[in-house]
């Protein structure tokens, strides 16, 4: 068979053709002109970008009998012409994907200590060194920090991090970078030239985009191209073989986006899904897009859009049109829509949610109802869908946005229910007078007390009322129960343990109703208070159906501060002083809530 393949084909054989890699190659070229040559050299980098190739062109130039005053191989001398024959006796060549052990480093070893017959060096080049296992590494050590005068070892590798330490550390290292979308386009046109194949530089373009920085996996694409194409690779041609979104779709979608037109968008993402496209790959694609019409509203980030010429001047047209702040708002929503699509179960519905938002990035705030399907009345709608949608956070007590919901034990509210129903009035369990029906709220949870632990008091926001027009009058008895019921509900968070218990052997008291005063027992106390003293207020305030409430924390004087029994202890010494009391708790089974 005749025909090679360009990738095979078009090899570079000289330092000077190959593609990308300037700064690598000058310094090999004046190593091997100076003759200052290392024993040991690494070549890393992604697939495709030249390390095995550059590997070959520097083995047959220190091999070289006449190098040139630049570093290049001759190409006359016999060493040069039996590397081009492939039958050089002095360069060796070991894919360690496939001869990894232990017995295989040991007969490359072996070679080591025959001298050249012809030639200066013998060149050992171990491609996909990372493959080689821990104890081939092992074996292979010793001779790679100490060789022979005459051997250069020179190791190939696209993930060196899986390489040993102690392998690195004897090896001077090149890192290969990836192909530019300019350095590959321009040799495709140097390929098609010489093939006779004609060509349009958007369609080059599209092919080097796809070999995501690859020499060899764009000449591959190439080839196939040329192949579909029958030897005219056009734009629309590469775009149908390669089953590549046209661009022409996302300057399409971004124009839309700016007029507002959600149902234009639909129409375009409905088409494009029935075409086989992925969702996922459409938002990718489109965050990208948006990426480089950003990158092309300043001149000097202009030359960061590795595209076509035409290209270019399409996207520093769309970015006039655009907005700044509408490229970033709809940069992070492409992105998250990114994040979100593989976890998402309805992965569609995600998507046309992103470009409906997108679409509504530049329209104002409808603050008026919209008429009919207009895009202002879509959006309202929208606004809806997603409040709707979006998932309920854990119910919080002071300062949370969501209602409230009831977490009381059951066992209270059945003790509210008994003690209501007979009327009995205990001292010690005091509860809402019978004309006022007692606060439902018990059961809020204290969540949003939690806090982390970086997060300092003073950065907290002021919380907002959900009941900022209720004033419903309250007495020190509901004050008191509704204290030791927000206690009760911190006692479930560790982090609060302390401070509940602390709090709970405090009395609030109404100084100038409806303001409340706490006194704390200890400077310590005092300020672990005031860190959450407007939440305490708002959960109070909700409680007791009444906005106007006023929280005032203040140290307590020395004579304040008694031993104060426990309910449990203070029952005990009440039914001791008073039988009546002991009798009446025993025949209605009252117990302390």
């Amino acid at each position: 068979m005749d025909y090679i393949v360009s990738a095979r084909k078009y090899r570079p054989m000289t330092f000077d053709a190959v593609v990308g890699q300037k700064a690598l190659t000058t310094t090999l070229k004046n190593a091997v002109s100076s003759g200052k040559l290392a024993h040991a050299y690494l070549f890393c980098g992604p697939r495709g970008v030249g390390k095995t190739t550059c590997a070959r062109i520097f083995a047959k130039a220190i091999n070289c009998e006449s190098p040139t005053e630049q570093g290049e191989a001759c190409n006359h001398c016999e060493s040069c012409q039996s590397f081009n024959e492939q039958r050089s006796l002095n360069i060796f060549e070991l894919d360690a994907a496939s001869n990894n052990s232990v017995e295989s480093i040991k007969s490359l070893m072996d070679q080591t200590r025959i001298p050249p017959q012809v030639g200066r060096y013998k060149v050992f080049i171990i491609d996909e060194v990372h493959m080689l296992t821990t104890a081939a590494f092992n074996a292979f050590l010793k001779t790679l920090e100490e060789p022979p005068s005459y051997v250069v070892f020179i190791l190939a590798t696209t993930e060196k991090h899986k390489i040993l330490p102690t392998i690195l550390s004897r090896c001077q290292i090149y890192d290969f970078e990836r192909m530019t979308v300019a350095d590959t386009v321009e040799h495709l046109k140097k390929v098609a030239e010489q093939e006779g194949i004609a060509y349009e530089e958007e369609a080059l373009a599209v092919i080097a985009e796809k070999a995501d920085g690859g020499m060899r996996d764009a000449l591959s694409i190439f080839d196939q191209a040329a192949s579909f194409s029958q030897g005219n690779v056009t734009y629309e041609k590469v775009i149908e073989d390669l089953n590549v979104l046209d661009s022409d779709n996302y300057f399409r979608m971004v124009d839309l986006a700016l007029e507002n037109k959600v149902s234009d968008i639909m129409v375009l993402l409905n088409d494009i899904i029935n075409r086989g496209f992925d969702g996922g790959l459409l938002v990718n694609g489109l965050a990208s897009h948006i990426r480089n019409v950003l990158m092309a509203k300043d001149p000097q980030t202009l030359k960061l859009l590795e595209v076509s010429a035409r290209q270019r001047e399409r996207f520093e047209t769309q970015a006039k049109k655009c907005p700044t702040p509408f490229l970033y708002k709809a940069l992070q929503m492409t992105n998250q829509c990114d994040i979100n699509y593989r976890q998402s179960s309805n992965k569609r519905l995600l998507v046309e949610l992103t470009l409906i938002q997108v679409a509504q990035i530049t329209q104002p705030d409808d603050d008026n109802a919209g008429a009919g399907r207009s895009p202002k009345r879509l959006k309202s709608l929208f606004k809806k869908i997603v409040l709707r949608n979006q998932p309920k956070p854990a119910a919080q007590v002071a300062g949370a946005e969501l209602p409230l919901r009831r977490t009381a034990p059951r066992e209270v509210e059945k003790q509210e229910v008994k003690r209501q129903e007979t009327g009995a009035r205990s001292a010690l369990s005091p509860s809402p007078s019978p004309s006022r029906p007692a606060p439902k709220r018990l059961g809020m949870s204290f969540n949003n007390l939690l806090k982390s632990e970086n997060d300092k008091p003073s950065y907290y926001k002021e919380p907002e009322l959900e009941n900022k027009d209720e004033e419903k009058p309250f007495t020190e008895e509901e004050l008191s129960f509704q204290w030791r019921a927000m206690c009760n509900r911190m006692m479930k968070h560790t982090r609060f343990q302390g401070i509940a218990t602390r709090m709970r052997n405090l009395e609030p008291v109404i100084t100038d109703y409806p303001n409340i005063e706490l006194a704390a027992n200890s400077k310590m106390m005092f300020e672990e208070m005031e860190d959450i003293k407007k939440r305490i207020r708002v959960t109070l305030a909700q409680n007791l159906h009444n906005a106007n409430i006023q929280i005032h924390i203040r140290l307590a004087e020395e004579k304040e501060i008694k031993p104060k029994l426990s309910r449990g202890a203070l029952l005990e010494s009440l039914q001791k002083e008073n039988p009546a009391i002991a009798k009446l708790t025993q025949l209605l089974e009252l117990s302390l809530s």
